[in-house]
């Protein structure tokens, strides 16, 4: 059976004007597709234009031109509003820095993004809660987020990017700040969230990294060069 398509670029370009009027094109019209329940990387050296896609694909920069397409809805053109909406609703976002508030407990970190959305408090604590246990950190619920572990803040905010039941999971250079080891726990933990039917898309530039992956994306100079099938996945 066809799985669902949660996102399709089409002829994907995105020029940015620079100061003295030269225009620099960082995506060339790129096309790709990502299914319910993929596991994608996303490679590239820098300067390969993966930054802008993945601002792209997060609806937090819009194409010069090339058409977006998100759960059937096409927000190519939406407006600054209108993105923000899909940002909180659509997608859940892990990066590389974390961007928990440090003197803020777990609990309420997770919680930030059904703020947003008139949740009701009982509500946002019964569902980040639930959240956190799904990432096996409950226990740390009333802690400080700067008294833990980076893998551990790592894990809340995988937490705070599933409480909103995303369309997908964008991490941006997600193992960036750990150590290899911690880095490793985290790519295992994706790899599970992705077994429960989540659709994950990592932006990386180590291979290590994409090997988790079912399928890796390679592009250099704004362009897709390959997309295939990842036949040895990491475990």
């Amino acid at each position: 059976m066809q799985k669902r398509l949660v996102i399709s670029l089409k002829n994907i370009t995105k020029t940015y004007v620079l100061g003295n009027s030269d225009t620099y094109q960082a995506l060339k019209g790129i096309s790709l597709d990502i299914y319910e329940g993929e596991f994608v990387a996303i490679m590239g050296p820098s300067g390969s234009g993966k930054s802008t896609t993945m601002h792209i694909m997060g609806a937090l920069d819009t194409p010069t031109s090339g058409t977006y397409i998100l759960n059937d809805n096409d927000i190519s053109t939406y407006s600054d509003d209108q993105l923000a909406r899909i940002r909180n609703k659509e997608i859940g976002f892990v990066f590389q820095s974390f961007n928990l508030l440090p003197r803020t407990t777990v609990l309420k970190n997770v919680e930030r993004p059904m703020m947003y959305a008139n949740i009701s408090s009982a509500e946002r604590t019964r569902r980040a809660m639930e959240s956190l246990e799904r990432v096996h950190i409950a226990e740390k619920a009333h802690n400080l987020s700067n008294q833990i572990s980076g893998g551990q803040i790592q894990r809340v905010a995988i937490a705070r990017a599933l409480v909103m039941n995303p369309a997908m999971i964008l991490a941006d250079e997600p193992t960036g700040n750990l150590d290899s080891k911690t880095s490793h726990e985290v790519m295992e933990f994706f790899q599970e969230l992705n077994r429960q039917g989540h659709t994950i898309v990592v932006i990386t530039h180590e291979p290590d990294i994409a090997a988790y992956a079912q399928r890796i994306i390679h592009l250099k100079d704004g362009l897709i060069i390959s997309d295939k099938k990842n036949t040895s996945v990491a475990k």
